[in-house]
Protein backbone atom coordinates (compact mmCIF):
# COMPACT_ATOMS: atom_id res chain seq x y z
CA UNK A 1 0.00 0.00 0.00
CA UNK A 2 3.19 2.53 1.04
CA UNK A 3 4.25 2.08 -2.44
CA UNK A 4 1.28 2.51 -3.77
CA UNK A 5 0.98 5.71 -2.29
CA UNK A 6 4.45 7.17 -2.91
CA UNK A 7 4.03 6.01 -6.99
CA UNK A 8 0.92 7.97 -7.07
CA UNK A 9 3.04 11.31 -5.44
CA UNK A 10 5.62 10.83 -8.05
CA UNK A 11 3.09 10.22 -10.79
CA UNK A 12 1.40 13.99 -9.78
CA UNK A 13 2.05 16.80 -11.74
CA UNK A 14 1.25 19.20 -8.72
CA UNK A 15 3.78 18.06 -6.41
CA UNK A 16 6.37 17.55 -9.52
CA UNK A 17 5.51 20.95 -10.56
CA UNK A 18 6.51 22.16 -7.10
CA UNK A 19 10.23 21.12 -7.51
CA UNK A 20 10.53 22.39 -10.53
CA UNK A 21 13.59 25.40 -10.88
CA UNK A 22 14.21 25.35 -14.93
CA UNK A 23 11.67 25.33 -17.53
CA UNK A 24 12.40 23.88 -21.02
CA UNK A 25 10.45 24.70 -24.17
CA UNK A 26 10.57 23.85 -27.89
CA UNK A 27 10.15 26.83 -30.03
CA UNK A 28 8.44 25.81 -33.13
CA UNK A 29 4.64 24.18 -31.90
CA UNK A 30 5.06 25.20 -28.29
CA UNK A 31 6.18 28.98 -28.31
CA UNK A 32 5.18 29.49 -32.05
CA UNK A 33 1.94 27.65 -33.37
CA UNK A 34 3.97 25.94 -35.73
CA UNK A 35 3.36 28.09 -38.59
CA UNK A 36 6.30 29.40 -40.90
CA UNK A 37 5.90 32.59 -42.98
CA UNK A 38 8.06 33.04 -45.90
CA UNK A 39 8.99 36.40 -46.49
CA UNK A 40 9.16 37.35 -50.18
CA UNK A 41 13.23 37.55 -49.71
CA UNK A 42 13.29 34.23 -48.45
CA UNK A 43 13.41 34.66 -44.44
CA UNK A 44 10.90 32.75 -42.33
CA UNK A 45 8.91 34.37 -40.01
CA UNK A 46 7.35 33.66 -37.10
CA UNK A 47 4.92 34.76 -34.32
CA UNK A 48 5.50 35.11 -30.53
CA UNK A 49 2.15 35.27 -28.10
CA UNK A 50 2.62 37.97 -25.82
CA UNK A 51 0.98 36.06 -23.20
CA UNK A 52 3.57 33.50 -22.97
CA UNK A 53 6.20 36.52 -22.82
CA UNK A 54 4.46 38.03 -19.72
CA UNK A 55 4.91 34.33 -18.41
CA UNK A 56 8.46 33.87 -18.68
CA UNK A 57 8.92 36.71 -16.97
CA UNK A 58 6.71 35.74 -14.06
CA UNK A 59 9.28 32.61 -13.57
CA UNK A 60 12.50 34.25 -14.01
CA UNK A 61 11.46 37.05 -11.44
CA UNK A 62 10.81 34.12 -9.42
CA UNK A 63 14.14 32.84 -9.84
CA UNK A 64 13.27 29.89 -11.95
CA UNK A 65 14.97 29.76 -15.20
CA UNK A 66 13.58 29.59 -18.86
CA UNK A 67 15.36 27.88 -21.58
CA UNK A 68 14.58 27.27 -24.96
CA UNK A 69 16.13 23.74 -27.08
CA UNK A 70 15.07 24.07 -30.90
CA UNK A 71 15.81 23.07 -33.78
CA UNK A 72 15.12 25.76 -35.88
CA UNK A 73 18.13 28.36 -36.63
CA UNK A 74 16.33 31.73 -35.19
CA UNK A 75 18.40 34.79 -34.12
CA UNK A 76 16.37 37.51 -34.37
CA UNK A 77 14.08 35.66 -32.00
CA UNK A 78 16.85 34.10 -29.96
CA UNK A 79 18.49 37.93 -29.31
CA UNK A 80 14.65 39.09 -27.82
CA UNK A 81 14.62 35.85 -25.87
CA UNK A 82 17.92 35.87 -24.18
CA UNK A 83 17.67 40.09 -23.69
CA UNK A 84 15.13 39.10 -21.26
CA UNK A 85 17.20 36.26 -19.55
CA UNK A 86 16.16 33.16 -21.84
CA UNK A 87 18.76 30.63 -22.12
CA UNK A 88 18.80 29.90 -25.72
CA UNK A 89 20.10 26.45 -27.80
CA UNK A 90 19.42 26.57 -31.50
CA UNK A 91 19.73 24.85 -34.59
CA UNK A 92 20.40 21.79 -32.55
CA UNK A 93 20.05 18.24 -34.48
CA UNK A 94 20.21 16.69 -31.22
CA UNK A 95 18.03 17.89 -27.92
CA UNK A 96 20.34 15.78 -25.42
CA UNK A 97 23.58 17.27 -25.62
CA UNK A 98 22.44 20.78 -25.24
CA UNK A 99 19.69 19.44 -22.36
CA UNK A 100 23.11 17.97 -20.66
CA UNK A 101 24.75 21.12 -20.64
CA UNK A 102 22.23 22.94 -20.00
CA UNK A 103 21.51 20.68 -16.41
CA UNK A 104 25.20 21.20 -15.69
CA UNK A 105 25.43 24.70 -16.26
CA UNK A 106 22.79 25.31 -13.42
CA UNK A 107 23.78 22.50 -11.56
CA UNK A 108 20.03 21.01 -11.48
CA UNK A 109 19.34 17.16 -11.53
CA UNK A 110 16.64 15.95 -13.58
CA UNK A 111 13.55 16.52 -11.13
CA UNK A 112 13.88 20.17 -10.91
CA UNK A 113 13.22 20.46 -14.97
CA UNK A 114 10.25 20.72 -16.32
CA UNK A 115 10.10 20.26 -20.41
CA UNK A 116 7.18 21.45 -22.62
CA UNK A 117 7.21 20.03 -26.30
CA UNK A 118 5.02 18.82 -28.95
CA UNK A 119 6.44 16.91 -31.31
CA UNK A 120 8.95 14.05 -31.83
CA UNK A 121 12.32 15.98 -31.35
CA UNK A 122 10.95 16.52 -27.75
CA UNK A 123 10.91 12.83 -26.48
CA UNK A 124 14.69 12.71 -25.59
CA UNK A 125 14.64 15.18 -23.25
CA UNK A 126 10.93 14.70 -22.14
CA UNK A 127 11.61 11.75 -20.65
CA UNK A 128 13.94 12.17 -18.56
CA UNK A 129 12.99 15.50 -16.75
CA UNK A 130 10.76 15.68 -13.53
CA UNK A 131 7.89 17.59 -15.08
CA UNK A 132 6.98 16.55 -19.04
CA UNK A 133 4.19 18.36 -20.50
CA UNK A 134 2.39 18.13 -23.51
CA UNK A 135 0.42 21.62 -25.32
CA UNK A 136 -3.06 20.67 -26.60
CA UNK A 137 -1.66 20.27 -30.02
CA UNK A 138 1.26 17.88 -29.50
CA UNK A 139 1.56 14.66 -31.71
CA UNK A 140 -0.01 11.42 -29.84
CA UNK A 141 3.76 10.01 -28.94
CA UNK A 142 4.54 13.45 -26.58
CA UNK A 143 1.02 13.36 -24.91
CA UNK A 144 1.11 9.67 -23.80
CA UNK A 145 5.13 10.25 -22.12
CA UNK A 146 3.84 13.85 -20.67
CA UNK A 147 3.24 14.11 -17.13
CA UNK A 148 0.72 16.98 -17.68
CA UNK A 149 -1.12 18.99 -20.95
CA UNK A 150 -2.04 22.26 -21.60
CA UNK A 151 -5.79 23.51 -22.27
CA UNK A 152 -4.00 25.39 -25.17
CA UNK A 153 -2.49 25.24 -28.28
CA UNK A 154 1.19 26.47 -29.02
CA UNK A 155 1.87 29.63 -29.65
CA UNK A 156 -1.59 30.85 -28.46
CA UNK A 157 -0.44 30.93 -24.87
CA UNK A 158 0.44 27.66 -23.61
CA UNK A 159 3.57 28.29 -22.40
CA UNK A 160 1.91 31.22 -20.43
CA UNK A 161 -0.46 28.37 -18.94
CA UNK A 162 2.40 26.35 -18.10
CA UNK A 163 4.25 29.14 -16.08
CA UNK A 164 1.41 29.76 -14.18
CA UNK A 165 0.48 25.93 -13.19
CA UNK A 166 4.48 25.51 -12.05
CA UNK A 167 3.83 28.72 -9.96
CA UNK A 168 0.54 28.03 -8.70
CA UNK A 169 2.28 24.67 -7.61
CA UNK A 170 5.33 26.37 -5.83
CA UNK A 171 2.59 28.85 -4.03
CA UNK A 172 3.62 31.96 -5.51
CA UNK A 173 1.29 32.66 -8.47
CA UNK A 174 -1.15 34.94 -6.54
CA UNK A 175 1.58 37.09 -5.09
CA UNK A 176 3.62 37.24 -8.42
CA UNK A 177 0.09 38.66 -9.94
CA UNK A 178 -0.14 41.26 -7.16
CA UNK A 179 3.08 42.60 -7.78
CA UNK A 180 1.87 43.51 -11.15
CA UNK A 181 -0.82 45.11 -9.23
CA UNK A 182 1.35 47.05 -7.14
CA UNK A 183 3.25 48.45 -10.30
CA UNK A 184 0.31 49.72 -12.01
CA UNK A 185 -1.30 50.96 -9.44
Amino acid sequence: MSNLTTKTKINDPIQRASKIKCLICDLDGVMTDGSIYMSQSGFDLKVLNALDGVGINMLIKNDIKFAILTTSEISSITHHLERFGVICYTGLSDKLPSYYHLKEELQLDDEAIAYCGDDLPDLCVMSRVGLSIAVANAVVQVKEISHWQTKKEGGHGAVREVCEFILSAQNKLESTIEDYYRRTA
